[in-house]
């Protein structure tokens, strides 16, 4: 069983990286990427779990960039010492914690009385995104659960109003290559395109070195992996297969290797083809330094 999209504390998910490899030895998971957003701290930590665990662990990245609010490219193969990843991690951690002091002002004037000694007591002290405050408005009684919390406050108008910088596109998907890594668009559904801008979003991303599609994910229907399977094979791109796991309390309906109720594992994931592509592609990124 693979998994090759999951979160953990460093970024916006519930778990340590050595709780989460962990979880996914616990649920069959054989080989598995970190992909936390925005930053690559959690490789060395989960590379020691994952030998323990007898996994294979692939070191990964989500980068959010401009051209949508859930455009986002992951990177697999990555150097987990890479100085480069590492300066845009220092650099967006202060655009972060911007954005959380903002957020704070907008949910006070909101009526919510949140105190950043909230958010650290849910997120012990780490880094504040969007999966944290919604555990702490749920815990307040501000919102029945962390979708409800998004969906009154973290993802509405006047949040994006308040939103980090952040690179474009080329540069996230340059900032993968010059770290060892290959670029795949993550989630694609959740950009919400019709086929014609999908195509030309797609073409562009090409043309910065985009080399795969994440086909296969935990909310694309049968219909969808049907459709970005066929485009990744008509322009000679890879899938890749993830279920973006974050942990029960910030997505409790995902699971680590089988996605919403087995949804990836349903699909008839072609695992080995979809490893082998993969690894072909990070020993030529390797070459490509």
């Amino acid at each position: 069983m693979i998994d090759l999209h999951t979160h953990s504390r460093c970024s916006d998910g519930q778990d340590t990286p050595e709780e989460l490899v962990s979880a996914a030895a616990a649920a069959g998971v054989t080989v598995m990427a970190l992909t936390d957003h925005d930053t690559i701290n959690g490789l060395p930590a989960a590379q020691t779990a994952a030998e323990k665990h007898h996994i294979k662990l692939i070191p990964g990245i989500e980068i959010s960039v401009q051209g949508g609010r859930e455009l986002h490219i992951l990177g697999y193969g990555v150097r987990p010492d890479d100085e480069g990843l590492q300066a845009f991690y220092r650099e967006n951690q202060s655009f972060r914690r911007q954005r959380r002091d903002r957020l704070l002002d907008m949910l006070n004037k909101a009526g919510i009385p949140i105190t950043l000694e909230d958010i650290c007591r849910v997120n012990n002290g780490k880094s504040s995104g969007r999966p944290h405050f919604a555990r702490t408005l749920v815990e307040l009684g501000y919102a029945d659960s962390v979708q409800d919390a998004f969906d009154k406050y973290l993802a509405t108008p006047s949040f994006y109003q308040i939103e980090r910088p952040k690179p474009l596109a080329w540069e996230g998907i340059a900032m993968i290559q010059r770290a060892g890594g290959v670029a795949v668009l993550a989630h694609p559904y959740t950009l919400k395109l019709e086929e014609a801008p999908f195509r030309s979003l797609l073409e562009e991303l090409i043309s910065y070195g985009l080399r795969g599609i994440e086909s296969y994910y935990s909310k694309h229907t049968p219909e969808e992996i049907a459709c970005y399977t066929a485009l990744a094979e008509e322009y000679g791109l890879l899938c890749t297969c993830g279920s973006d796991y974050h942990g029960a309390a910030v997505k409790p309906d995902i699971l680590l290797g089988s996605g919403c109720q087995n949804s990836l594992l349903e699909a008839g994931v072609p695992e080995e083809e979809i490893l082998s592509r993969l690894y072909e592609e990070m020993e030529k990124a390797k070459h490509l330094l």
